[in-house]
């Protein structure tokens, strides 16, 4: 199932996106009300907190009293950690049960006014962020909540900033005008990006760069790959070795197609194979089908043998290349890009080369740079200023 995260501050509007989203048939598992769950009267866990910090923290039914609690861990660190551990197990068990329980082709949105702060962003497909100004939203929250300025702004600043959340977020859904506008919004996400990429997911199909698309430099890349490279690393753990942002996305100011392309190194290429092959999937990252290697340089040397993965993503197309760390062709990607990063001269050189074969993309395919001299040239340049600069992968 595609799993969406779904987050903002206070006041943003994030409540009607999700319930906009229930509208269209997402399956909404909403934080603050598991973990209000998983402290109710009668719960193990309320039994624990009270043993932890005394019935002095329960109001007069018997139930957990937040404010008073609030005041024994606020600015208590260890009060606060010791709370954490008795609730966040609950909360991540009850989340799993209630997504567990979810149709396999549901798109199950995780509503977490915290996903940012605590970390939570990489361990979902996408990140929906609702991004309100903050003018705005002190005006709603006096309007719809009765809450006073001083008060509101102390619970604006207690949060991510809004630089913070875009950081974290695949989409950003402004909010600064009316609800019809931010359930149009809303509705152009289900429709073009949620629904298809959890049908891709489901079927593990690998949505593919058009060759032919040769746009400007786009300074967003560096932050996008940092999402996929988190997502990757969470999926993996220490399975991956190293991941890199490669390709002439990771090359600043270069134009090139929209497409990220990632290396992740492993122990060796039989690691790749298997479940590694399948937690990339799940996770987003369907192998793309047939066999895949990278064309020695210089020429005739044998295949550098690889395993290539692609994106379910509709909105955003991948290449992820695993290659066995230090292998020749590990390297090579690593150097190539390094080089063109350092060589103002070869940049501009390879961007020409690259006008010609997008050009050339429909009659040639693939095959463009496995033939065209200029790779082998550049990599004998590569290995020179590789050995001027004491370069190291």
């Amino acid at each position: 199932m595609l799993r969406v995260g779904l987050t903002g501050g206070i006041g943003s509007g994030k409540s009607a996106a999700a319930a906009r989203l229930v509208e269209r048939g997402a399956v909404l598992i909403d934080a603050d009300r598991v973990a209000r769950e998983v402290v109710a009267p009668g719960t193990d866990g309320l039994a624990e907190i009270v043993a932890a910090f005394s019935d002095a923290v329960l109001d007069d039914d018997g139930a957990l009293d937040r404010a008073a609690l609030g005041a024994v861990v606020f600015a208590d660190e260890t009060a606060r950690r010791r709370l954490e551990a008795i609730t966040h197990p609950r909360v991540r068990a009850r989340t799993a049960e209630l997504a567990a329980a979810a149709a396999p082709d549901a798109i199950v949105v995780n509503d977490v006014p915290l996903l940012v702060e605590v970390g939570l962003a990489p361990t979902y497909h996408l990140v929906v962020v609702v991004q309100t100004a903050v003018p705005t939203r002190l005006e709603r929250l006096a309007r719809d909540r009765g809450m006073g300025r001083a008060e509101a702004e102390r619970r604006i600043a207690a949060q991510a900033d809004d630089a913070r959340r875009r950081a974290a977020a695949d989409v950003v859904l402004t909010n600064d005008g009316s609800l019809t506008a931010l359930y149009d919004a809303v509705d152009v996400l289900w429709r073009q990006r949620l629904v298809p990429y959890e049908d891709n997911l489901r079927q593990r199909r690998v949505v593919l760069p058009d060759p032919t698309e040769l746009g400007g430099a786009d300074g967003s890349w560096p932050e996008q790959y940092a999402r996929l490279a988190a997502r990757i690393q969470h999926t993996l753990g220490s399975d991956a070795l190293r991941i890199d942002h490669i390709g002439s996305t990771a090359v600043p100011g270069l134009a090139a197609q929209n497409v990220i392309d990632v290396q992740v190194a492993v122990s060796s290429l039989a690691d790749a194979d298997g479940p590694m092959a399948d937690r990339l999937a799940t996770a987003g990252f369907p192998r793309v089908p047939g066999q895949w290697w990278d064309d020695p340089r210089p020429a005739g040397r044998g295949r550098w043998e690889k395993r290539l993965h692609g994106s379910a993503d509709p909105a955003r197309p991948v290449r992820l290349h695993v290659r066995v760390a230090d292998s020749p062709g590990w390297r090579y990607a690593l150097l190539m890009r390094d080089h063109l990063r350092a060589d103002p001269d070869q940049r501009a050189a390879y961007l020409v080369l690259k006008r010609d074969l997008v050009d050339a993309a429909p009659e040639v395919g693939d095959s463009g740079t496995a033939r065209n001299p200029w790779f082998d040239e550049e990599y004998l340049r590569a290995e020179q200023w590789a050995a001027q600069t004491g370069w190291r992968p």
